[in-house]
Parts: C-alpha cells; sequence; structure tokens
C-alpha cells in the first residue's frame, strides 16, 4: 500500500473547547435519518424556521472537531467517513477543522465516503434510490477509530445500515457517532458521540439541512424546521 492519500473507490458496497464554539443544546443515500425526501431546496416557508444558521453551523462544527481530538487523545488512527449526501461534506469540513487544530492531519487522507444504500431495511417500501460511490482512504479502515458523520439522526435506521456496511469492509478498532442535529424518535438503541445540537420535535415536522456542496453554492448552509402537513 502506498503512503497516496487518494482514496481507493468502491461501487455499492487534552483540548480546551474555546467558549466561542459552543452551540446551545437547548432545546443521506437519500433520504438519511432526516424525514426530508428528496432535494432540500428553497428557502424557509411561511411554516418553517431556521435553528441553525451557517454561523451556528460553523461553531457547531468547530466544538465536534474538538470532542472528537479529546476522545480519540489526539489524530492517531482517526477516520472520518460521511453518509451520503450531507454527511460527507461534513466529514469534509470536520477534517478541516481537526488540520487547522493539529497540523499533522493531512485532512484528505483521513476522509471517506460510506454508502449504505443496500444495507438499508426499508429498500421495499421506499421509493428507488440510486447508491452512492463507498469511498476509503487508502489506510483502509481496520484498527481505525471510525467516527461515522451524519445531518440528521432519527430513527438510528440509518447507523444500524452503516455500521452492517462497515462490517463488509474491515474491522475497525472503534465506532463512534456525530452528527449535526438529533431530532429525537429513536427507533433503535443507537446514541451520538457528538452533537452539533439537540432539537425535540414532532414525528410529523420535517428537518431541513442545507449546504452549499450539495443544495448549491447560492444556498446558505442553514438547518430548518418545517410543520407537518
Amino acid at each position: 500500500m502506498t503512503s497516496s492519500s487518494m482514496p481507493f473507490e468502491l461501487v455499492p458496497s487534552s483540548f480546551t473547547v474555546p467558549s466561542s464554539s459552543i452551540v446551545s443544546s437547548d432545546y443521506t443515500a437519500v433520504p438519511s435519518d432526516s424525514t426530508a425526501v428528496g432535494e432540500n431546496a428553497g428557502g424557509a416557508g411561511a411554516s418553517s424556521r431556521v435553528v441553525l444558521s451557517a454561523a451556528d453551523i460553523d461553531r457547531a462544527l468547530t466544538r465536534i472537531a474538538y470532542e472528537i481530538l479529546e476522545a480519540n487523545k489526539g489524530s492517531e488512527n482517526l477516520l472520518l467517513l460521511g453518509i451520503p449526501r450531507r454527511g460527507y461534506p461534513l466529514a469534509q469540513r470536520l477534517a478541516a477543522k481537526l488540520a487547522a487544530t493539529d497540523p499533522s492531519i493531512d485532512p484528505a487522507a483521513i476522509v471517506g465516503q460510506l454508502d449504505v444504500t443496500m444495507f438499508r431495511d426499508d429498500l421495499a417500501h421506499q421509493p428507488t434510490r440510486a447508491p452512492q460511490r463507498t469511498q476509503l482512504p487508502v489506510s483502509g479502515i481496520d484498527n481505525k477509530v471510525i467516527v461515522l458523520v451524519d445531518d440528521v439522526l432519527y430513527s438510528g435506521r440509518t447507523i444500524r445500515a452503516a455500521l452492517d456496511a462497515l462490517v463488509d469492509l474491515g474491522r475497525p478498532r472503534a465506532v463512534r457517532l456525530a452528527v449535526l442535529v438529533d431530532r429525537g424518535h429513536r427507533e433503535l438503541p443507537i446514541r451520538a458521540d457528538h452533537v452539533g445540537k439537540n432539537l425535540p420535535t414532532s414525528s410529523s415536522e420535517k428537518v431541513r439541512v442545507r449546504l452549499a456542496e450539495i443544495d448549491g453554492a447560492d444556498v446558505t448552509d442553514e438547518v430548518v424546521i418545517e410543520a407537518g402537513a
């Protein structure tokens, strides 16, 4: 195995957190654990409200990056695997923040994408979805500390699928979970290790995460909650 940081692809398959980085917790294939189906397009309407602005998202990711380094006691053997679609750009942003804190980190070498489409348990009940590419760092995942990254944690079923997908690819030393939003309503015993914002919701509401990398450069990063029908 070479030391190149280029990924290979599979098709269907103690730090102190700055006080300015704290975000209040008061309160992918597509779809992810979000209730949103399809693209998140357009601005917030009359029946919706913004719960995280672009600045809030950035601060939340900064805090999560510090938490990841602290939990891992540094960056050794650390890999971030984003769950498509929005988990992947979030993983890339986290890697950049980790590198800003620890210059020894090569962000491109620790980021990958983990497609979970074929491991989902709702394939018979949801519209057909195209699998995304699985891309792993050249180091592989054996004996690594894997941080799964997703935008919204809801039922927990997407994360269960991600764990099954990992088993097919290797044997990591540990697996942790980082999410931008935890909206509750778990159906499986799964808990995130790092959360940008805990967001109590009703099951009829929809949580929309909009990121420029996915929704277009003219779209403002934000998290919106929409009232149910």
